[in-house]
């Protein structure tokens, strides 16, 4: 079966023994050694999901999943539904399995955004009945426990107590005759209890021999006293034994009752330990998760040129020319691989001291078919097959991809392969037909996937195009292969699948409608023959390929394979890179042009001789070095561009970065202002509701005494001193003091002159400085210039002038202080419902408790006001023998007539 050898060309097994090393339970060992490829993309898109919400459970602290005591218990399940016995550790594995599964789940309910991890947990039915169950009845020993019924127990109790009896007569029996003894020692044999004796000395204690040492000098006599009291152990043993099997048998009933969940229990711990063991394998390999590109609609495929020409030149053949195009679907987008790197050379490099692995970048078109890859040998073109291989293998198993973000490509039905050489003495395979049968069962498989009914006998040539139209309306997908462990779809698949086209006829009436979705990977395609036939083979298969598969790539030496990419648009070059300097490949993947074989340089450094070389050098045709000069001008000119492109991301990483820094501090410098903003509307807030209060105080002044018009003039002194004080119309700006201060080769002004100079000595002690304007020299007093933006100069004579004015300005300022006398600052309160009570009609008890609550809501008013009534005044005085012993209080009086007179009281608080 081909797709079987491709898992081995491939090397998947060894993978899949890497991957295994990232298990945690023999379960999941085992699976990972056997991991088998999902037959439908849905299959992979689940256990991608697994894999994926597994990653991100490992990367959280404490969310890692634990499979602390899960074993590997199917065994035990299958005899324990076949009627069999388990034993103490088999019963004791289950428990323990049960008690993993109950833990693991756990851990997953406790977690979010895990819903695929989740709809495997809420399958596990962890039994804890049972678990209880085996662990009251079986130890930590795997030996029932004594409490497992009463009756082992009292079965044990008689042993002990009967062992014990036996154990003093034969302590006796030592000690008496103990020269008669070999050592101090009770010991068993067949299940009963004796003791060693000298050979020469049996007679002297009489009794049944049942061993002898290998020398024969010892004999293990068992006494005649104890024969009766060994007897009856085992009797008693051989009770204990049958109601241990007693209970083993009722917990293995037990466990065959609910074996149908038990083997669901083991599936799904599996999956997850599978899954645990790919994210584990994958963050070791800094893998990243691939996502699938789908087909998009179909379309025709493009005119081979060459047809083109035939087609002006004999226009009777137009017509079929036209029917000769194909309706195929291409990718919606193309196939991303950038560093792409083998993960068998990454294991090899970490583990086993490798070379460093060399990344490949795979960017393919939407339309490409076919890409081949040309260069010299041991370049890295088989390897960079396997590493394709390998990741289309490992994407489809739900594995991520070791390659960087993002990881693109389609989900393959088939993925084939013909890697190596197939050669054999015994079935008489030559290298070429070793090539041969390995392609000609891929193609049997694509055959099996795309032909048309009635065209399954397909040969290496191009598709016949000129197929009636009757054919057409028959044509289905055959299924008739059986499935393989990379399985095909079956029929019912087929008309199910998302992933499939629709049957509908072409619109050309004459061409076949393939729907490929298999990566098919050749190495030396048409090798191993004449070069002519084995270059037109290769160019027959290809062309093939490109209609019958969604992706092929192939490794070259033929120069005729070249120059596809220029005939038909669904074909690539690439090529693996040569250092001509070191004279070595560099295992880089170059696209877009042809590469070199170097057969020559190569053989001179493998250590052919190089008179051999120089020989075969003269015989390579003139053409061929012409031909590999203009490659290595391309080559050489891809260099030039890559170091451009490097350099040019590194400018653009250094611009981005920079613009980055530039947004912060702007975003800062904005938060900044913000934050001033907000302050000073605060202060200005502030300062309203601080003049506001003035106000209100001065209001409330002038409304309680006498309008005078003293206290008029005294009022409205007090507000013009509130707008000086707030209102930053009334506040005077502080006038800029005068700084400037020329300097030598400063540019300033002359008013008196008009004129703009240059200043060539700074001032002197008589405050004259040189100046020139034009060809003019002249000297000119500080006090005569000014800056060009208006400012004038500090003379001396100026600050001798501003000294005095301050100092006589502080000194009126003190006279006046002096002799005003100082105001007091008269009390001004204002009563509101918020600072007044009303307790009339209230006991005096009830009183102070109220007026206690009163004064401290009061505190921010200073005053309080207590409406108590006048009546029989008991409750007057009770309030101020409260208010006077209050500490609150500073002072209280009896209000005035107009407020209440003597019915009221009004506080005044500390």
């Amino acid at each position: 079966m081909i797709q079987a050898e491709t898992l081995e060309l491939l090397e998947w097994p060894r993978l899949c023994q890497h991957l295994a090393t990232f298990a945690a339970t023999k379960l999941g060992v085992a699976a990972a050694l056997d991991l088998a490829i999902p037959a439908t993309q849905a299959q992979t898109a689940e256990l991608l999901a697994q894999t994926q919400e597994t990653y991100q459970l490992e990367s959280r602290a404490g969310g890692a999943l634990s499979f602390e005591g899960i074993q590997d218990i199917g065994t035990s399940l299958q005899r324990a539904e076949l009627q069999g016995l388990l034993s103490g550790e088999e019963l004791l594995a289950i428990a323990t399995t049960l008690a993993g599964a109950r833990q693991l789940r756990r851990i997953i309910d406790s977690q979010a955004d895990v819903p695929t991890l989740k709809e495997l947990a809420a399958q596990l039915r962890t039994y804890p009945e049972l678990e209880q169950e085996i662990h009251r009845c079986i130890d930590d020993r795997a030996q029932v426990a004594d409490r497992a019924t009463p009756k082992l127990a009292g079965i044990r109790v008689q042993m002990r107590q009967l062992r014990d009896r036996i154990y003093q007569i034969l302590q006796g029996i030592l000690q008496r005759q103990s020269n008669a003894v070999q050592e101090q020692l009770i010991t068993q044999r067949s299940g009963r209890f004796v003791i060693p004796v000298k050979a020469p000395q049996k007679d002297a204690i009489p009794g049944i021999v049942h061993d002898s040492s290998a020398s024969g000098a010892t004999l293990y006599v068992e006494p005649h006293s104890t024969v009766n009291l060994n007897n009856q152990m085992r009797q008693l043993l051989r009770q204990e034994q049958a109601e241990e099997e007693a209970v083993r048998r009722a917990l293995t009933e037990q466990v065959a009752a609910v074996k149908p969940d038990l083997d669901r229990l083991v599936v799904v711990v599996t999956t997850l330990d599978l899954a645990a063991a790919k994210a584990r394998y994958s963050f070791w390999l800094q893998a990243n998760p691939p996502k699938f590109i789908e087909l998009g609609e179909p379309e025709l495929a493009p005119k081979n040129p060459e047809k083109e020409d035939e087609e002006k030149e004999e226009k009777e053949d137009e017509e079929n020319s036209e029917n000769s195009q194909l309706l195929i679907r291409n990718l919606r987008s193309q196939i991303t691989l950038r560093q792409l790197r083998h993960p068998l050379l990454v294991w090899q490099q970490q583990h086993e001291q490798g070379f460093p692995v060399v990344p490949v970048d795979l960017t393919i078109g939407p339309h490409i078919r076919v890409v081949a890859i040309t260069g010299p040998n041991t370049g890295g073109k088989t390897v960079t097959l396997k590493t394709l291989g390998l990741a289309a293998l490992m994407a489809k198993a739900g594995m991520f991809v070791a390659a960087r973000e993002p990881v693109e490509l389609p989900w393959f039905d088939n993925i084939l392969a013909d890697i190596g050489d197939e050669q054999s003495l015994q079935q008489s395979l030559s290298t070429f037909s070793g090539h041969i049968r390995r392609i000609s069962r891929i193609l049997e498989v694509l055959g099996n996937k795309s032909q048309p009914q009635g065209e399954e006998n397909s040969n290496l040539s191009i598709p016949n195009t000129s197929a009636t139209s009757d054919s057409l309306s028959t044509n289905t997908l055959s299924t008739s292969s059986p499935g393989p462990i990379l399985r095909l779809r079956t029929s019912t698949e087929l008309s199910t699948s998302s992933e499939q086209v629709p049957h509908v006829p072409c619109p050309m009436p004459h061409a076949p409608c393939p729907i490929p979705k298999s990566l098919v990977l050749l190495d030396e395609v048409g090798a191993g023959t004449d070069p002519s036939e084995g270059s037109a083979l290769a160019i027959a298969l290809l062309q093939y390929l490109a209609q019958h598969s969604l992706l092929t790539v192939a490794t070259t030496h033929f120069g005729e394979l070249k120059a596809l990419k220029y005939q038909d648009s669904r074909f690539e070059n690439a090529s693996v890179e040569f250092d001509d300097n070191s004279m070595q490949p560099t295992y880089r993947l170059l696209w877009g042009i042809p590469g070199r074989s170097n057969a020559l340089t190569i053989a001179k450094r493998l250590g052919l001789l190089a008179s051999i070389v120089e020989e075969a050098q003269t015989y390579v045709g003139g053409a061929s070095q012409d031909v590999n000069q203009v490659i290595a001008g391309l080559e050489a000119q891809r260099r030039k561009q890559e170091t451009k492109a490097r350099e040019a991301t590194q400018l653009l990483h250094q611009t981005e970065k920079l613009h980055r820094e530039v947004s912060q501090k702007a975003a800062a410098l904005q938060e900044r202002e913000r934050e001033l903003k907000i302050a000073q509307e605060v202060a200005v807030n502030e300062a309203i509701g601080s003049a506001k209060s003035e106000i209100a105080q001065i209001i409330r002044r002038l409304q309680s005494g006498n309008q005078t018009a003293q206290n008029a003039q005294q009022a409205t002194e007090t507000l013009n001193q509130i707008s000086e004080k707030h209102l930053p119309s009334r506040q005077q700006p502080a006038k800029p003091k005068p700084s400037f201060m020329p300097k030598v080769g400063d540019r300033i002004r002359i008013p008196s002159l008009g004129q703009t100079a240059e200043v060539l000595s700074g001032p002197d002690a008589n405050e004259e400085l040189s100046v020139r304007f034009g060809i003019m020299k002249m000297t000119v007093k500080l006090g005569e210039i000014e800056s060009l933006d208006g400012q004038k100069p500090e003379t001396k004579a100026q600050l001798a002038k501003a000294a005095a004015q301050a100092q006589a300005l502080a000194t009126a300022k003190a006279k006046q202080a002096a002799a005003e006398p100082a105001k007091p600052n008269p009390e001004i309160a204002i009563r509101t419902a918020n600072n007044s009570i009303d307790l009339r009609g209230a006991r005096v008890s009830d009183a102070e408790i109220e007026i206690d609550r009163a004064l401290s809501k009061a505190v921010e008013y200073g005053v309080l006001w207590i409406i108590h009534g006048k009546g029989t005044g008991q409750l007057r005085r009770g309030v101020h023998e409260f208010l006077a012993n209050h500490p609150q209080v500073s002072r209280f009086e009896l209000a005035s007539q107009k407020e209440g007179g003597g019915g009221v009281t009004v506080v005044y608080l500390k």
